[in-house]
């Protein structure tokens, strides 16, 4: 009886058909960008997760996702992309905190306690002077600012860091280490100490007399104080992960494989599951959601898609072209985006590796998927010596694949059009 209900469960599963892989079919389709590529994708360790979104007659979104190679297992270096979460979570840390007068626009200051920390009492780009949560961030999703992540990535410390985005589902992500700084694992497990202030109250110390007269001292009204924050755990694999065939140090070749076990690891499903719960978080289960508030979501909203050039704070030059950060469909040249399409992403590059995860809109044609993407393009080898394939390969692919995803929603019927209104944001410059 068992094996006559096991053999009618074959049968049934011998009919259902069986999904077909459209992503697979889009790259097939333009052999000329991707056929090089695709003959042997473990040398490049690409992964694609493409994901398109459907609307039902009450404009709830539906997702359908398509991988190519998506693999945790496969390692790859996510650089500049594990700054987004850094984002969501500092803004969650605040909503937490609850304290009266404490928010994003509140000074913050950062001092030293432990070797090779470095303090901040100023930010150049603010009115003031003085930096803030809310400039760090902008700063991070505009340009990517190394330093802004470092400030966040302090102001949670690592061991918060990782257990709230392990909390959320994210099993295989870790965070352990700042960027763009020669910092050991002993220093990126503290945190600066730290303290937040109103911007404008100012509080007066009780007056002191002295021999000269009587001395008031006003100083900026203190909102928050944190002191060093030490991990006491290892989110570090026993496991080496060995990429390449050797690495620069120092000016000289180490000829053997560089070992990434120390690294930040942020897997291609885990970075678009965050990307999808900050933009629906009404689509995500509520212990996956981030403690934010609608004007937080506004507010990261409009900064992920705003160019540099439409910035008024902070200024950026020309050098920030306004496809600056959105490699996916233009990351091949620096011409003017159309303004009927906004992307809203989070880019990284280092050590060979491309990635890309974003959310890409037109408003004209009503069109909305997600698209992340991840290529390795490090021809010879070797880690540091600043001969990646990004101009010849990296760039062009990127572009290429979303272009070519792009297309094909192009001519993707849907039941029910979408309403897309809440995407169509005001920009610091029209």
């Amino acid at each position: 009886m068992l094996f006559g209900c096991f053999a009618c469960n074959l049968a049934l599963l011998a009919q259902q058909p069986i999904q077909k892989n459209i992503l697979l079919d889009i790259l097939k389709k333009y052999p000329n960008a991707f056929g090089k590529i695709m003959e042997k994708p473990e040398n490049y360790r690409v992964q694609i997760l493409y994901t398109q979104i459907d609307r039902d007659v009450h404009n709830r979104p539906q997702f359908t996702s398509y991988p190519y190679r998506v693999n945790k297992e496969e390692y790859f270096y996510p650089a500049s992309t594990v700054k987004f979460p850094a984002c969501l979570l500092a803004l969650e840390k605040l909503n937490g905190l609850n304290i009266k007068d404490l928010n994003r626009k509140s000074i913050i200051h950062h001092d030293s306690a432990y070797e090779q920390q470095i303090p901040a009492f100023k930010d150049l780009t603010t009115a003031d002077k003085q930096p803030t949560i809310e400039q760090y961030i902008k700063k991070i999703l505009m340009v990517s600012d190394n330093d802004a992540f470092n400030r966040l990535y302090e102001f949670m410390g690592q061991e918060a860091f990782n257990d709230n985005l392990f909390r959320k589902g994210h099993k295989n992500t870790r965070i352990v280490h700042r960027l763009e700084l020669p910092f050991n694992q002993e220093q990126n497990r503290r945190s600066n100490p730290i303290r937040c202030y109103h911007p404008t109250q100012k509080t007066i110390d009780t007056p002191s007399v002295t021999e000269i007269g009587t001395h008031v001292r006003v100083q900026k009204k203190l909102l928050f104080e944190q002191s060093m924050l030490i991990n006491p755990k290892t989110f570090i694999p026993e496991t080496p992960i060995l990429l390449g065939k050797g690495e620069l140090v120092n000016g000289q070749l180490v000829a053997k494989p560089k070992d990434f076990k120390t690294k930040n690891c942020f897997p291609i499903e885990e970075q678009q599951a965050i990307l999808k719960a900050v933009l629906f978080p009404e689509a995500v289960a509520p212990e996956a959601r981030f403690n934010l508030t609608e004007d937080d979501y506004s507010f990261l909203w409009k900064y992920m898609s705003q160019s540099p050039l439409e910035s008024n704070s902070p200024k950026y030059d020309t050098s920030h072209y306004d496809s600056y950060c959105k490699f996916l469909m233009f990351g091949d040249n620096k011409k003017p985006m159309p303004k009927n399409i906004r992307i809203f992403n989070k880019v990284g590059d280092a050590y060979g590796f491309l990635i890309d995860n974003a959310y890409i809109v037109d408003f004209d044609r009503n069109i909305e998927f997600m698209l992340t993407a991840c290529i390795y393009v490090n021809s010879d080898g070797v880690f540091n010596d600043d001969k990646y394939d990004y101009e010849t390969i990296g760039y062009p692919f990127m572009a290429q694949l979303g272009k070519a995803v792009y297309e094909y929603e192009i001519t993707r019927p849907r039941k029910y059009g979408a309403n897309l209104n809440k995407f169509k944001l005001k920009y610091d410059k029209p």
